[in-house]
């Protein structure tokens, strides 16, 4: 479904000493506080901070996907086959040409990640008068359950005269998209939808993740 990115994707800088640092965690240094290169949010801080500049991403929101995604653990693998930081699905990889023992590498990884949020937003193309709010929420949540996903209840947004830029109205037809009288509708290409209380679950965590990133670390 996604094409490639241009570009080749690097290997992995030598890593600082594993720890991760979180604002429940008392050894945590607020990056205004911290020496030059140290440890921030992550071991990965140095990756992630290089990959997301280049795509014109905030940093510390792809620090909170890859914390809520895998905690940090390059090496993760879900049960549903997502592997790595970013916990990108193997189709994924395919699209974006990675071969699957170059998976759990971080920077490739990260810039799968990356790449996949850049994509969606693309595909979507919010106008500028959305909220960094909603923007981010509905972008989130098609990264956790797919843009096709996403896209469905926006279809019906429009379909029923509501907002289809607003994550309380997307968030809505989400849901809906487990009930056959939407799901069954001529406008829902991707038919059933069941995990709508995991997406929306990973969104809110994902989001308060962030805020806490951005109270100790700065861009």
């Amino acid at each position: 479904m996604l094409a490639a990115e241009s570009g080749v994707y690097g290997t992995t800088p030598a890593s600082v000493p594993v720890k991760t640092f979180t604002p429940w965690n008392k050894e945590y240094a607020p990056s205004w506080l911290a020496p030059k290169n140290s440890v921030v949010i992550s071991e990965y801080d140095h990756i992630i901070k290089d990959v997301a500049g280049d795509k014109g991403f905030d940093w510390r929101l792809i620090s909170a996907i890859a914390m809520q995604e895998s905690r940090f653990d390059h090496d993760a693998v879900s049960c549903a086959g997502a592997v790595g930081l970013m916990q990108v699905m193997p189709a994924t990889a395919c699209g974006f040409k990675v071969a699957p023992d170059q998976m759990t590498d971080p920077l490739t990884n990260v810039k799968m990640g990356v790449g996949l949020l850049y994509q969606i937003e693309r595909t979507i193309r919010f106008p500028r008068s959305v909220s960094e709010h909603d923007r981010l929420s509905i972008t989130l949540a098609a990264y956790n359950c797919g843009v096709g996903r996403v896209l469905d209840a926006r279809r019906l947004a429009v379909k029923y005269s509501e907002n289809h830029n607003s994550w309380n109205v997307v968030s809505k037809y989400l849901t809906l998209l487990g009930d056959p009288a939407y799901y069954e509708d001529p406008s829902v290409r991707t038919g059933i939808f069941r995990d709508n209380a995991q997406t929306l679950g990973f969104v809110a965590k994902v989001l308060r993740y962030y805020d806490s990133y951005c109270q100790i670390a700065s861009l």
